[in-house]
């Protein structure tokens, strides 16, 4: 039985880098992850080199609509969230409760 057997876990931009090679972690240690990206045939791919209890969510985590569907599709599918790994975007420091969409940049 691995460290995460039965949780759920969201990773935001986890179609690469250091995002991905967690989301395979979790899942060998026995985690249901979804994975957000922003360009689909990345994330067609990382689901598929994940190989299992995956789910890919196209998005962007700079955009509270696509970060509502994303919440959305978890709820939907497995009810809960127990691990949440931000690791998608970029943005200034600012204090939480005056963040807002604005604060990211999107553009990289």
């Amino acid at each position: 039985m691995g460290k995460l057997e039965g949780k759920i876990a969201v990773i935001t931009g986890g179609s690469s880098g250091m995002a991905l090679a967690s989301a395979k972690r979790f899942v060998e240690e026995g985690a249901y992850v979804f994975i957000t990206g922003r360009r689909q045939k990345a994330l067609d791919e990382a689901v598929k080199l994940i190989g299992r209890n995956v789910t890919g969510v196209r998005g962007d985590a700079a955009n509270l609509d696509d970060l509502d569907r994303l919440f959305d599709t978890v709820r939907r599918e497995k009810g809960r969230i127990d691990v949440l790994y931000a690791s998608a975007g970029t943005g200034e420091g600012v204090p939480l409760g005056e963040i807002t969409e604005q604060h990211f940049d999107t553009t990289f």
